[in-house]
């Protein structure tokens, strides 16, 4: 069975979050940091601070939609806190 990952990824370079989903994190993260032309690019190098997961795509979806809703950086930090 698959498992997929709800990830967030942050960047030093510019102090911002990055909510995805995947199944397979090592690769994702790996692209995130290739330069692509896309928005990510002006945040590499990217950094893995937390992750959940699931058992399949559709309940991954549906995470990083709840997370990215809130907009709310206070609530990623709080996710961040709970898992240490």
């Amino acid at each position: 069975m698959t498992n997929f990952f709800v990830y967030i990824l942050y960047s030093t370079s510019i102090d911002k979050y990055y909510v995805g989903y995947t199944n397979d994190i090592v690769r994702r993260l790996s692209e995130h940091n290739r330069i692509k032309g896309k928005y990510t690019d002006k945040g590499i190098p990217w950094e893995l601070v937390y992750k959940e997961s699931y058992a399949d795509k559709v309940s991954a979806e549906n995470r990083e939609i709840e997370i990215k809703r809130k907009k709310s950086r206070k609530y990623i930090e709080s996710l961040l806190l709970s898992a240490t």
